[in-house]
C-alpha cells in the first residue's frame, strides 16, 4: 500500500509523500485505496460536545430567537406596568422609577448570556473551519480524480488514433493491391 501511496504522490502532486501536508497525505491515501473521503463533519463534531457545550448552544439559540425577544419584551412591559401603575396605586412600589432592580437583573442577564453566546459562536467558527478543511479535501480528491480521468481519456484517444492509422495504412495497402491488379488485367 505504501508503494501505491508513493506513486499517487509522485504522479498527482509531483512531490514525495513526505513532502505533502497532512491534508494532502490523507487525500493521497484515499486515492490509493480508491475509497471515498466524504463524511458528515458536523455530525462527527456534534458527537464530541460535552453537556455544557450543548447547553451553551441551546441557550445561544434561544437567546437569539424571536421567542426570547417577545418573552423579554412582555416581561419588561409587565415589570414597568406593575411598578408604575398598579403598585403605585397601593403605595408599595418595590422597584420605583428609574427601575434600579430591573437594571440590575438586566445587567446580570447580559453578563451571563454574553459569554455563553461567545462560547457558542467560537464552537460554530471551529465547526465551520473543520467543514471548510473537509471541503478542501473532498474538492482536492475530486480534482485529482478528474485529472486522472483526463489522462485515461487522452491515452484512449491516442490508442484510437494509432489504431485508425494502422487501419488506414492497411486500407491503402489493399487499395494499392487492387490498383495493381486492375493494371495487370488491362
Amino acid at each position: 500500500m505504501k508503494q501505491k501511496v508513493d506513486e499517487v504522490s509522485e504522479k498527482l502532486f509531483h512531490k514525495t509523500y513526505e513532502q505533502l501536508g497532512e491534508r494532502e497525505k490523507k487525500v493521497a491515501h484515499h486515492l490509493a485505496e480508491r475509497s471515498h473521503i466524504s463524511r458528515n463533519v458536523v455530525k462527527d463534531y456534534s458527537e464530541q460536545l460535552t453537556f455544557g457545550q450543548m447547553m451553551a448552544d441551546k441557550v445561544a439559540a434561544f437567546g437569539g430567537s424571536w421567542v426570547f425577544i417577545t418573552i423579554f419584551a412582555v416581561v419588561l412591559v409587565t415589570w414597568v406596568f406593575l411598578n408604575s401603575f398598579v403598585v403605585l396605586k397601593l403605595d408599595k412600589s418595590f422597584d420605583p422609577y428609574p427601575y434600579i432592580l430591573l437594571n440590575l437583573f438586566l445587567s446580570m442577564l447580559a453578563a451571563i448570556q454574553a459569554p455563553i453566546i461567545l462560547m457558542s459562536q467560537n464552537r460554530q467558527a471551529s465547526k465551520d473551519r473543520l467543514s471548510a478543511e473537509h471541503d478542501y479535501e473532498v474538492n482536492l480528491k475530486a480534482e485529482l480524480e478528474i485529472l486522472t480521468l483526463h489522462e485515461k481519456m487522452d491515452l484512449l484517444r491516442e490508442e484510437q488514433w494509432s489504431d485508425l492509422l494502422s487501419i488506414q495504412q492497411e486500407q491503402l495497402r489493399l487499395l494499392g493491391q487492387l490498383i495493381e491488379g486492375l493494371k495487370i488485367k488491362r
